[in-house]
């Protein structure tokens, strides 16, 4: 017998009602997903999916902030910036390429500018528009942090993996990203990390990251 979630997957139930999500009608809520229950190959795939990527967001986070200082949102944050021209981005395009809410990313630069690592301020082309430049002081914290970032990727993820199955995690979560950025994917995601700015944020405030 295959369970998913503590589901009985070898129950038949009668059709319920059906639920709307995103752009599409979901199964009937006391019915079978559309695509059918996983199967054990799948659902084992999907449990070590889940279980690794907890535990190697959380391990390469803590080693980031005991070593540098910095959560991985900020530090993703100087990257984008290192990397833009004149170390300097739109808030709107910086939030984009880090995947983040906007309010979300509003609370984290607010943090690192009083930390000196970042400074706001308005277009110039575009009064609507605001500009986020890395400081002296955020360059300061990247160089001398992201070759232990990089180490602790190297240790824990890229060189336990072959080469070929790191290329093939890199492309699956490239197809994965491409769905969940596009259409009333990308609205749904950004509705769930909107909701999730509030606890987030408030913990890194209580935590001085």
């Amino acid at each position: 017998m295959t369970t998913t979630q503590g589901v009985d997957t070898t129950t038949t139930r009668a059709a319920g009602p059906t639920i709307v999500t995103a752009d599409r009608e979901a199964e009937p809520a006391d019915g079978a997903p559309r695509g059918g229950w996983l199967d054990a190959e799948q659902q084992s795939h999907w449990r070590a999916f889940r279980a690794g990527t907890a535990l190697l967001l959380a391990t390469l986070d803590h080693e980031l902030v005991v070593r540098t200082g910095l959560s991985s949102h900020e530090y993703e944050v100087l990257v984008r910036l290192s990397e833009a021209p004149g170390r300097t981005m739109r808030m709107s395009e910086l939030a984009d390429g880090v995947a983040h809410s906007r309010s979300r990313l509003t609370h984290t630069i607010r943090r690192m500018e009083e930390r000196g690592l970042v400074a706001r301020a308005q277009c110039e082309s575009d009064a609507r528009g605001v500009n986020c430049t890395m400081t002296p002081e955020g360059w300061r914290v990247l160089v001398e942090g992201a070759p232990i970032h990089v180490q602790s990727v190297r240790d824990h993820l890229v060189d336990v993996l072959t080469p070929a199955q790191f290329a093939a995690l890199g492309d699956a979560m490239s197809v994965v990203r491409a769905h969940l950025t596009t259409g009333a994917c990308a609205a749904v995601a950004l509705g769930c990390d909107g909701a999730a700015d509030a606890s987030g944020d408030a913990a890194g405030d209580a935590s001085g990251s």
